[in-house]
């Protein structure tokens, strides 16, 4: 993992306006109140025993948890938060606010933090879409509080 790289594009992320439509961006997607870098993707897991899996997944996490070390130090510790209620809450037909519904169901928990003088927060978090799919560290930053 380029730090610098993962480093500069949050750094971006948090004072660039947001689209007004959802779409893709120069460094993942965005939409009203949300973008999203997809800071680092692994390779799918088609044709893998399980080995590379969680050998990736283990990896995923060391990067985030890197991350979260050097933001910490710019802002503090940040609130480790789970997202399965909010998972939960869309699967009954509740509409929790974006982007946090839709993160919801790829990502299990976000590493969070109020960027300070901004209104924004920042969550970082390893997805996964399914078993077979790639990893994705992801960086995404709203203005909208967490539900």
């Amino acid at each position: 993992m380029d730090i610098a790289r993962c480093l500069a594009t949050i750094d971006v992320l948090c004072v660039r306006d947001f689209p007004a439509a959802h779409g893709r961006t120069d460094v993942g997607s965005g939409g009203p109140g949300y973008l999203m870098a997809e800071l680092l993707t692994s390779d799918d897991f088609w044709e893998d025993d399980g080995t590379r899996w969680e050998e990736t997944r283990t990896q995923y996490e060391a990067d985030r948890d890197g991350l979260t070390e050097r933001l910490t130090e710019r802002w503090g510790p940040p609130h480790a938060v789970s997202l399965a209620s909010i998972f939960l809450r869309s699967q009954d037909g509740q509409d929790p606010a974006e982007p946090w519904a839709t993160l919801s169901a790829h990502v299990p928990d976000v590493h969070l933090w109020k960027i300070p003088g901004t209104g924004r927060w920042l969550a970082l978090g390893v997805s996964q879409w399914d078993k077979e799919l790639p990893f994705q560290l992801l960086a995404v930053v709203t203005p909208a509080d967490p539900p």
